[in-house]
């Protein structure tokens, strides 16, 4: 099926929130959505409805920053570094393990809803069982400290369309491509632009890989975050991506930098098709970017009424719901 084009892209509707959703997840083919906030709550509302009303399901101990729906499970993590099993028909919570020993940064799961990654400021990647929530194995391969000696971040990962790998991106720019059954490391790729340090002002650094995605095929893989910044004190630098061929690591098929849009890329999705890639996130304004990958251009850049943290494009990839600085949004395409 085409996916539609990024030209029909159209706000639907919008929701202010007086915290920070920071991770969103939403039933397919229903209006049901699920996120996590600043507040420390999960949260569902059905963003279809008349009338938008949010209920508080659980809480975690600090910060909520990502759900992910696995089948009818959803499971969150959050600053505490506790990850929490939810049953989406009974209502209740299964489980809340110790999950990492720092930040959890990231939680996906695979299309079949059978395996969930966790990703943590503990720079473990984390395979979880998702029915019983056992760990499977853990992926080892991002050093915990910086170059300059400081600690590192993990900020995200993602499985590929049929679950085979996986993709792991951190705070230097490191990236590893994993295989899911063993958890051997297939490949390794680096893309230092997007990590500033700042020997001069402030002995701090900036930036990182904040998102990471597959295409379709399995053949490329997809980094987002921002370019150089000159003062780390804020997101200054131009929002970008990189497409690497992950089996020829050495130069990015596609380098591209935003003329209009400053900050971090934190979540990218390929169409269904392939047709698309759609980069997402912001700085003090929130920004979408669609990038036709064959043709190494921007071919349509949107600004949005919030910072996006989080967002769920649909299989059709005709309805994008994102999780945004005070608010959620609902945008159609098609």
């Amino acid at each position: 099926m085409k996916s539609p084009s990024p030209d029909s892209l159209k706000l639907v509707k919008e929701f202010g929130r007086p915290s920070i959703p920071f991770g969103v997840a939403r039933v397919p083919n229903a209006g049901r959505v699920f996120f996590g906030s600043s507040d420390f709550n999960v949260s569902e509302a059905d963003v279809t409805a008349a009338k938008f009303e949010a209920k508080d399901l659980y809480k975690h101990e600090s910060y909520v920053t990502t759900v992910a729906l696995a089948g009818t499970t959803l499971i969150s993590g959050g600053y505490d570094g506790k990850m929490t099993w939810y049953d989406t028909v009974k209502n209740e919570v299964l489980r809340t393990t110790d999950a990492h020993a720092k930040w959890i940064r990231r939680i996906v799961a695979n299309a079949e809803g059978t395996v969930v990654a966790s990703v943590a400021d503990d720079m473990v990647c984390k395979l979880w069982d998702a029915k019983t929530g056992k760990m499977i194995r853990e992926l080892k391969g991002h050093e915990e400290k910086t170059p300059q000696h400081f600690n590192s971040m993990l900020y995200a990962v993602a499985f590929s369309a049929d679950g085979k790998m996986l993709v792991t991106g951190d705070k230097v720019g490191h990236v590893v491509v994993w295989e899911t059954e063993t958890g051997k490391s297939l490949g390794t790729l680096e893309a230092p632009t997007m990590y500033t340090w700042d020997k001069a002002q402030r002995l701090h650094s900036i930036g990182g890989i904040r998102s990471v995605a597959f295409s379709p095929d399995g053949t490329q893989v997809a980094v987002g975050g921002m370019g150089k910044v000159g003062n780390i004190d804020h997101l200054e630098g131009k929002a970008r991506i990189e497409v690497f061929d992950w089996k020829s690591p050495a130069k990015p098929l596609v380098e591209l930098q935003s003329d209009k849009f400053a900050g971090l890329v934190n979540q990218l999705r390929f169409a269904p098709d392939g047709a698309w890639l759609l980069g997402a996130g912001g700085a003090g304004e929130g920004f979408f970017l669609f990038v036709d990958v064959a043709a190494k251009k921007l071919v349509k850049q949107e600004k949005t009424s919030a910072h996006i943290h989080d967002m769920v494009l649909s299989a059709k990839a005709d309805t994008i719901t994102f999780a945004g600085h005070n608010k959620l949004a609902v945008y159609s395409m098609g």
